[in-house]
């Protein structure tokens, strides 16, 4: 399974928009413009499609995190 199966896969059981990935990926000071986002959710034949690569999903598990949960007690910030 691609990073690109599980972004979507996300997105679908989580019910989220692209703005709500956009802003979830801010919290993290991980900007991303919403071409660039959707290029992860076309099919891998699209001639606009691109790979979404670990940084981008381990940014927006972080995000999500903090999205669904708030940011920490400590203050500190998972790297």
């Amino acid at each position: 399974m691609s990073n690109n199966d599980i972004f979507k896969k996300l997105r679908v059981a989580l019910h989220l928009k692209n703005d709500d990935i956009i802003a979830i990926l801010k919290l993290v000071d991980f900007n991303i413009s919403p071409s660039e986002l959707g290029a992860f959710f076309r099919k891998e034949d699209h001639p606009n499609y691109k790979e979404c690569g670990d940084q981008i999903l381990r940014n927006f598990l972080n995000g999500l995190v903090i999205h669904l949960r708030g940011p920490r007690e400590d203050g500190k910030v998972i790297e």
